[in-house]
């Protein structure tokens, strides 16, 4: 089969190296992490790169629900297929049991992976991974970096005690590839600057292979042409919408 691949760049490293791996023909196309602040926007990316594709046999998310970016999507000419999770991270950690373990056991989980902080371009965009991110913490600092520069914004942001707030632990996802221990490294200061806990936590990239693969029997949702991705509001995360449905 013949793929075009849509996903954040958040995920670029793996998805390279699943694509290259794989016995299909796969075409990616980054989108700016800055977008997941704005979910109608990025949904408005997305929506436009699909009406776009033609030449392939079915368009790929590399996106779960994305705080809802994804849901309203529709397919068009192609199928559409998405893994059935709620953010990045399930794409990270490999399945849905994973993701569900962590967010049970460490809620106030502040995540970072390789991609996530080597294409930081210093806006104070996509604060944290993943759904455990707080939209109104991601407004503050952005906009104390407008204001006042990233230095004196981290300075605020820890005075005040924000940080702490929201975020008590913070979880690098290692997939140790090149560079991965000097980013693991990084991170890991910030987490101690910032008062957190600090855990490397062994990524799995099942899911990723399987949504190149085309292995897309369990865990994933396959969107015909005509019809679009809605939420399921159950364990399932979404659901076909057909049309006039």
């Amino acid at each position: 089969m013949k793929l075009y691949l849509l996903a954040c760049e958040v995920l670029a490293r793996p998805l390279y190296l699943c694509a290259a791996r794989s016995t299909h023909i796969i075409d990616i196309q980054l989108v700016r992490k800055a977008q997941h602040n704005t979910p109608n926007l990025l949904r408005k990316t997305l929506q436009g790169y699909i009406d776009a594709t033609q030449a392939y046999d079915a368009v790929l998310l590399g996106y779960g629900l994305c705080g809802q970016a994804t849901a309203g999507l529709a397919a068009r000419q192609l199928p559409l297929v998405l893994p059935r999770a709620h953010d990045c991270i399930t794409l990270f950690l490999g399945s849905r049991e994973s993701y569900n373990a962590q967010f049970e056991q460490f809620p106030g989980t502040y995540w970072y992976a390789q991609d996530y902080i080597e294409r930081d371009d210093g806006s104070g965009s996509a604060l944290s991974m993943g759904s455990g991110s707080d939209v109104d913490l991601q407004n503050v600092y952005a906009q104390y970096i407008q204001k006042y520069g990233q230095d004196n914004a981290d300075y605020l942001m820890e005075v005040m005690g924000a940080w702490q707030q929201h975020y008590q632990r913070a979880a690098y996802v290692d997939l140790d590839g090149p560079g991965s221990q000097h980013v693991a490294e990084r991170a890991q200061a910030e987490a101690a600057r910032r008062g957190w806990t600090f855990e490397r936590i062994a990524g799995d990239l099942t899911v990723l292979h399987r949504l190149v693969e085309g292995d897309w029997e369990a865990d994933f949702l396959v969107v015909p042409p005509g019809s679009s991705v809605a939420m399921s509001y159950d364990d399932e995360i979404l659901k076909i919408q057909s049309p006039g449905g």
